[in-house]
């Protein structure tokens, strides 16, 4: 959140910076909720919400970068976490699918 801090007091990093804020908090959210999860087919659920929360940083921090607000080397190592982010979750819902019987897997 050090990057949130470096922002200009202007509306626009105001509004991207909260949006940045609230997808990034909701993957830790969301994760310890998928940690806690009484059954496969909600742990997918939840993990698809990481996802979506994960791949949501990277939209608002390439706004950031493009809008000029945040420099690259600010934005570059958060936006290569969030990346892999969503690459664990996407992980992590295709090994739990597999372990559905094939009458519960759910639809992609």
């Amino acid at each position: 959140m050090a990057l949130l801090e470096t922002l200009p007091c202007e509306m626009a990093a105001h509004v991207l910076s909260r949006q940045l804020l609230r997808c990034a908090t909701a993957v830790g959210a969301n994760y310890r909720g998928a940690k806690r999860a009484r059954s496969t087919v909600e742990f997918i659920s939840k993990m698809g919400l990481v996802e979506e929360e994960a791949d949501e940083c990277c939209y608002w921090l390439d706004l950031l970068h493009e809008s000029g607000k945040s420099p690259l080397q600010a934005a570059a190592p958060l936006r290569q976490e969030a990346s892999e982010l969503v690459a664990i979750a996407i992980a992590s819902i295709q090994t739990a699918r597999k372990r559905l019987p094939a009458n519960r897997a759910p639809r992609t």
